[in-house]
């Protein structure tokens, strides 16, 4: 279980936010109980087109997708982890309005970030299986396990801790989200939009204007770019 640096044990954390900057909270969901694992999965998406008749060829690189965690979070209303009475079922509501559920403005679901300790995921959620377990004699869950899938990227406190480097001058992967602009994507790495030409020249994008959410950017250390 991972542990602040003044022996507090920290939870994890999935905070809401209304926009794709990260910049507007909307609201918290703090598990009861840490995770005993999580799986990152890493995907590389490869163009395996050909001609009709022609002989096979090796498969090209197409692009990288974000990146998927996934992992469970258990709900407890027995009373013996908690002093405290717990309803199953408003938690797992609370989980839901915070992840899942459209936004009645936006029509569109939240933007997520997924915290705990060196883990800071930047993400929307791409789906939720809820499994009651156990039940009062009417009917009412009394445990609930959410399998939780996340997708997006992970931020540079992630890397900067497998790292320990959160310098222009390494290269930086970074995932397109709602709202994002290449000159806008190149200003946040390098601290000036002007080299958003070449990031589009060594990532192939002949039209700077056509990226989308969910496309994998690579931008290179600021000696080369």
């Amino acid at each position: 279980m991972a542990e602040g640096n003044n022996g507090k044990l920290e939870k994890l954390l999935i905070k809401a936010f209304k926009d794709a900057d990260f910049s507007e909270e909307e609201g918290e969901f703090t598990v009861m109980f840490n995770p005993e694992s999580y799986s990152v999965k890493y995907e590389v998406e490869s163009d395996l087109s050909q001609a009709f008749g022609t002989s096979a060829t090796a498969p090209s690189f197409s692009n990288m997708k974000p990146q998927e965690l996934t992992l469970d979070i258990l709900i407890d209303g027995t009373g013996v982890a908690s002093d405290e009475e717990v309803d199953v079922q408003q938690q797992v509501d609370n989980f839901l309005e915070k992840t899942y559920e459209y936004r009645g403005d936006e029509h569109k679901p939240r933007y997520l970030k997924v915290l705990w300790g060196t883990l800071v995921l930047k993400s929307i959620l791409k789906m939720a299986e809820v499994r009651y377990t156990l039940f009062k004699p009417g009917g009412i869950p009394l445990r609930a396990v959410i399998t939780a899938t996340f997708f997006g990227s992970l931020s540079d406190e992630y890397r900067v801790a497998r790292e320990d480097s959160g310098s222009p001058d390494i290269t930086h992967q970074r995932t397109v989200m709602e709202g994002d602009t290449l000159p806008l994507m190149a200003h946040r790495i390098y601290g000036d939009p002007k080299y958003y030409l070449q990031v589009a020249d060594i990532n192939g994008i002949t039209n700077f204007r056509n990226i989308k959410p969910g496309d994998q950017i690579l931008f290179p250390p600021l000696s080369e770019a």
